[in-house]
């Protein structure tokens, strides 16, 4: 094993294409309680010293909205999403087009740090939190979005596969003009990938811990094109867990603490995932796929420059 740290820089370059920075985690809160201090610069400084060139700060509500731009602003290497989460659309029910103009807004002012719209989708894991058909209509709206201002998707789709890939097809041209997007943090199957995979050219598929926790989950990554991957942790959460079936691959190992009240100023806390952590998510692909770690990592580092940097090409 080896355990990299401060002293240290990766050689390897990442993109984080999922990074929930604005959770309450990275500032000390859980649960609405303060266990340790703000800590969101140290977790930044640690991510640029393991070889991450940019972070995409998911927004899945307006409410978040100004917070991770804020962030963003404040840092050259930070871009954002706009959109609503599917568990979340229901905040569209009390005046759908105000909210819509709320996100168009949202885009329209900060046109060098909105990159994609997001996290839009289905979610049919947790329908207590809205109900398939309201998710239905504003997953599709907000198609809309990215077709107007010609932004690449992240989607979100949870045993969901058929709906959300019959509203992708409904909406085949709006793909076409946004350039694309990707289905991220995705835990499907192998016939789920391939079917969005063989759907449009420009569909690519998030791989993170929880694409790689059961041995299905791992027979299902060595089966994805190379082409068609981008790296992400879906931080805070989504880490690699010692029960996963792909801990056997983590090479990386950081320094942590088990209980979040014993926080230290160089340590990871056991259960918050950080954006360093990509690293492992690498790893646990490269083993999979008997790969070299830096072959992979120039591959899925191009994808998404281009998918979602394409000026940079």
């Amino acid at each position: 094993m080896k355990t990299i740290w401060n002293v240290l820089k990766m050689s390897l370059k990442y993109i984080d294409i999922g990074a929930n920075l604005t959770d309450p985690m990275f500032r000390g809160l859980y649960g609405g309680s303060q266990k340790h201090q703000d800590d969101l610069q140290l977790v930044l400084d640690r991510s640029w010293k393991q070889g991450l060139q940019k972070m995409i700060i998911t927004v899945g509500t307006l409410n978040e909205a100004d917070e991770a731009l804020e962030m963003a602003n404040k840092d050259e290497r930070l871009y954002v999403t706009i959109g609503c989460h599917p568990t979340r659309c229901g905040e569209f029910l009390p005046n759908p087009e105000e909210y819509y103009q709320g996100l168009r807004k949202k885009i329209t002012s900060n046109p060098n740090k909105v990159i994609a719209i997001g996290e839009c989708g289905l979610d049919y894991d947790r329908l207590h939190f809205c109900e398939k058909d309201t998710q239905k209509v504003y997953f599709e709206k907000q198609l809309s979005l990215a077709e107007e201002f010609k932004l690449p998707l992240f989607l979100h789709c949870r045993n969901s596969h058929d709906d959300f890939i019959d509203i992708l097809k409904k909406n085949k041209e709006k793909l076409d003009n946004c350039g694309g997007g990707v289905v991220h943090s995705f835990t499907g199957t192998a016939e789920e990938a391939q079917s969005v995979i063989d759907f449009h050219p420009n569909l690519y598929i998030g791989l993170n811990g929880c694409s790689l926790k059961t041995e299905e989950n791992l027979e299902v990554v060595k089966q994805i094109p190379n082409d068609r991957i981008m790296l992400e942790t879906d931080c805070p959460w989504c880490g690699i867990r010692p029960s996963h079936a792909g801990q056997k691959f983590v090479q990386t190992k950081f320094p942590t603490v088990k209980k979040k009240e014993k926080w230290t100023a160089d340590s990871l806390i056991d259960g918050r995932c950080e954006p360093c952590q990509i690293s492992q998510v690498l790893e646990v692909i490269a083993g999979v796929k008997n790969q070299p770690a830096d072959k992979l990592a120039d591959i899925y580092y191009e994808n998404t420059i281009k998918l979602f940097f394409p000026k940079e090409k």
